[in-house]
């Protein structure tokens, strides 16, 4: 039992060492496992006992294609801010009138690096910028990536961002809440509902009109993203498979494909209901109607009540039927301000009657109410099935003239420029590092030499587990019940399986006491045999000492004879002290000779001598 204890108490101290060890590598790690960091990124020097990550930031440069980059670490040049103003609003209202920043992050930033900041609050922001070259869907996929963050969390709002249509009379200063774009992408909450958008304006190839196209909401939890005020990393892909993948942090939250799960869908149905076609007047779509053969019964009554008089109620004793339930409170006084003229004539607040409590009920007496047996209602006739019965009506279905197919929704509208064009109730929303390009490798290197430096230094900057644990609790008190019996159990069952217990005096000597006694078959049959020998000398001894008492009890002389020449005798016959097999033979037999000496120690002297022996043994 104690080596399985030992064993027990040696896996809890691995399994505490092996999770120590892990906590200490999550805490050197960062959250999020960035592809093909930068080699200076991994080898950023990352102290954890400083308040803030010590590194040096220089601005990321794309490595392969682009058709559009921006860092904000040298403001706000090529951004064009919107001068007009928003549709059928009061002008008072619709002005793009909210205020942008270019600042550092207010927490976990890393020197140098700026972002875009959106400081207005209930107010129309409206800035653009044109991209390096436009980006035309034919062979080649749509990569947009850019970094979020909600410094101060969001209540309503949104941080998506708009890629605008290619067309001859753009004008950035005049962009607004109706210019053309071909796709809208980003996050947006407002109350509870947080949603991360991506939607596309498709061409109708017949009518030439341009319809929204609304991507399926994601399956995971939004919430965390908007109210954690970290810097999130949002991405758009767009392959000319006609697929799209949604990804925060570098993590895939959303995929499909732009035919099948876009809403509403990208193609219409072939058919259509005809919408001349009018249901007859004659058509039944009732499944069950009443019985026209079913006849009311003789001794169906409609007119019985449903409820009805106990007759077999009666008054319980001590009802005090002339007191009633309330009466005006004796306490109750006048108000000195009462005008009874304004407010007519002053009545005491009612009180429940004192004299009630104590009797089983005050005032008139009436008798409860019971169901009625003999109710059965209006009367209806049974349902049956319909016999004209002929299903629902429904329009017949015509081809749809509208109808197209379109194989390759991917070739959208060109896209020449970037906009954002927002509303919140929460200022501070931070945006950095744009980048427009057809590389996955590409936007995964911008991301690492930018927003995984801001996930490092936001990683070092995190307070510890004890910290995070106590904020935790402040916020839920009921979490300090948790981490008590968290911390209690292990210890609790620590102590109870690998302390070593006191062994008692009693288990000692039974232990003793169990060995002494373990004797082989050759020992005890030497014991069995030694205790015959025993019981015969005894008998012999018996006999001898009958004829003494027969010729008179003897004499003194005779007695020391056969006292001296008796007793070296049997220190004779005694085994050496220290013999394993004497030793066991000898404890055999003195308790039963110990008990034979003392019954007859009276009836002779040689019993004293029995005696002695025994105890000498």
């Amino acid at each position: 039992m104690h080596f399985q204890w030992d064993w027990l108490c040696l896996g809890v101290l691995i399994i505490s060492s092996v999770t120590a060890g892990m906590e200490n590598e999550e805490n050197l790690d960062a959250d999020v496992e960035v592809e093909n960091f930068d080699k200076q990124s991994q080898e950023a020097d990352v102290d954890r006992d400083k308040s803030s990550l010590e590194v040096v930031y220089q601005t990321p440069k794309p490595t392969g294609e682009v058709y559009f980059t921006e860092t904000f670490d040298e403001g706000l040049s090529g951004w064009v801010l919107s001068v007009t103003l928003k549709e059928d609003m009061d002008d008072n209202v619709a002005k793009y009138d909210g205020r942008w920043e270019v600042e550092e992050l207010k927490e976990n930033a890393v020197p140098g690096d700026r972002g875009l900041v959106l400081k207005s609050v209930a107010k129309y922001h409206a800035i653009s910028a044109m991209l390096t070259k436009a980006f035309v869907f034919d062979d080649k996929p749509l990569i947009v990536q850019y970094e979020v963050n909600f410094q101060k969390g969001i209540d309503c709002g949104g941080a998506y961002i708009k890629l605008l249509s290619s067309s001859n009379d753009l004008n950035l200063e005049y962009f607004f809440d109706r210019t053309p774009y071909t796709i809208m992408f980003g996050p947006d909450k407002c109350g509870e509902d947080y949603k991360l958008h991506f939607i596309f304006r498709h061409k109708n190839p017949k009518t030439g009109e341009y319809d929204e196209k609304h991507a399926e909401r994601p399956d995971v939890d939004l919430k965390k993203f908007y109210l954690d005020k970290k810097t999130h990393l949002y991405t758009l892909v767009l392959k000319p498979d006609d697929t799209f993948e949604i990804l925060i942090d570098q993590t895939v939250v959303s995929k499909g494909s732009l035919l099948e799960n876009m809403i509403p869908p990208v193609n219409p149905s072939k058919e259509i209901e005809d919408p001349t076609d009018k249901k007859p007047d004659d058509w039944d779509e009732r499944p069950k109607i009443p019985d026209p053969n079913a006849v009311k019964p003789d001794d169906w009554d409609e007119d019985e009540p449903a409820r009805i008089e106990d007759p077999d109620a009666v008054k319980p004793e001590g009802w005090l039927d002339d007191e009633p339930q309330y009466v005006p409170d004796p306490n109750a006084k006048k108000p000195k301000d009462w005008d009874e003229e304004m407010d007519g004539e002053w009545e005491a607040p009612q009180i429940r009657n004192a004299k009630c409590e104590a009797a089983p009920g005050c005032g008139e007496w009436v008798r409860p109410m019971k169901n009625n047996p003999k109710y059965k209602g209006k009367w209806r006739a049974p349902m049956i099935d319909n016999p004209n019965y002929q299903g629902i009506w429904s329009p017949r279905k015509i081809p749809n003239p509208d109808y197209f197919e379109d194989l390759h929704p991917f070739k959208m509208t060109a896209i020449s420029a970037i906009g954002l064009e927002l509303w919140s109730m929460t200022s501070d929303i931070y945006f950095d590092n744009f980048i427009i390009c057809s590389e996955k490798e590409v936007a995964d290197r911008w991301a690492a030499d930018s927003w995984g430096l801001k996930k490092l230094v936001a990683s070092a900057n995190e307070p510890g587990m004890f910290s995070q644990l106590v904020t935790a609790a402040e916020e839920h008190p009921w979490l300090w019940v948790l981490y008590i019996l968290t911390l209690a159990l292990p210890v609790g069952l620590s102590v109870l399986f690998c302390w070593p217990g006191k062994k008692s005096d009693e288990d000692i000597d039974f232990k003793k006491h169990d060995v002494s006694k373990q004797i082989t078959k050759e020992e005890l049959k030497e014991e069995t045999e030694e205790l015959e020998d025993d019981e015969l000398e005894e008998e012999k001894e018996n006999e001898d000492t009958d004829e003494d008492e027969a010729d008179g009890e003897g004499s003194e002389d005779i007695y020391d004879d056969e006292e001296e020449n008796e007793v070296p005798d049997e220190e004779e016959n005694e085994v050496p002290y220290g013999s394993q097999e004497g030793d066991r033979s000898n404890k055999s037999d003195s308790e039963d000779e110990k008990k034979e000496a003392d019954e007859g120690m009276g009836d002779h002297p040689l019993k004293s001598v029995r005696k002695r022996r025994v105890r000498k043994d």
